[in-house]
């Protein structure tokens, strides 16, 4: 990973879901993963999205998991299952090789099994929630590093990712800078805020001061 890169990824880790998930829309951004929840809620995940689509098998049942050995640290596994309920595509070994390699998290639309596994080694699961029933003879791998869907969000290869408590957000990577500069802006206003009801100001003269109203809109834009 370049300088570059690594600096976006240090400020999109100080940065919560909440701030991006305002900076897309003021952005016009489409970026907020639908229904994608971490397995336990002090989960949190950055980094660049390594990208699976899955289908159903046909006659040569096919693989569910051989990708894993392709990835590396802060790759973020996104696991586009069609938001599949009835089979899962991650488990057990697929957290404990995940974990082993420095792998920074796991996106699932559909589900996940062996969450103990998950919950003791720390290793970051988003997805729609956890049933057993296996995804083998069921699924089958359809492609890697390509274009995919999460909770309706449009995720390519190299995008970038954050996870935290309130869900799941993605960044295109092309529009990583202006992004994060009006996440910053919008968590700097936020936080001079809280500062001020906090110092004794109303909520209403602390928004006012700090242009909450405003940071919605861009810059030079009106209402």
């Amino acid at each position: 990973m370049g300088t570059a890169e690594q600096t976006l990824k240090t400020r999109l880790a100080a940065l919560s879901t909440s701030a991006v998930s305002d900076a897309l829309d003021r952005l016009g951004i489409a970026g907020q993963a639908l229904g994608i929840v971490p397995l336990d809620r002090s989960f949190r995940l950055v980094g660049h999205a390594w990208t699976v689509r899955y289908g159903p098998v046909g006659q040569d049942r096919g693989t569910v998991g051989d990708y894993i050995d392709d990835l590396g640290p802060d790759d973020v596994v996104v696991l586009d299952n069609q938001g599949r309920l009835d089979a899962t595509v991650w488990g057990d070994l697929l957290t404990a090789t995940a974990h082993s390699r420095g792998v920074a998290g796991t996106v699932i639309d559909g589900v996940c099994r062996d969450v103990d596994r998950s919950l003791t080694l720390g290793y970051p699961l988003f997805s729609r929630g956890n049933w057993m029933r296996t995804g083998k003879d069921r699924v089958r791998v359809e492609a890697t590093r390509v274009a995919v869907s999460v909770g309706g969000v449009r995720v390519e290869l190299g995008d970038l990712l954050l996870g935290d408590g309130d869900g799941l957000v993605a960044i295109p990577v092309a529009r990583a800078e202006e992004v994060l500069a009006a996440a910053e802006e919008i968590e700097r206003a936020e936080d001079g805020i809280r500062r001020a009801v906090e110092a004794g100001a109303s909520l209403r003269e602390a928004r006012r001061a700090h242009g909450y109203h405003d940071l919605q809109y861009l810059t030079g834009r009106t209402s």
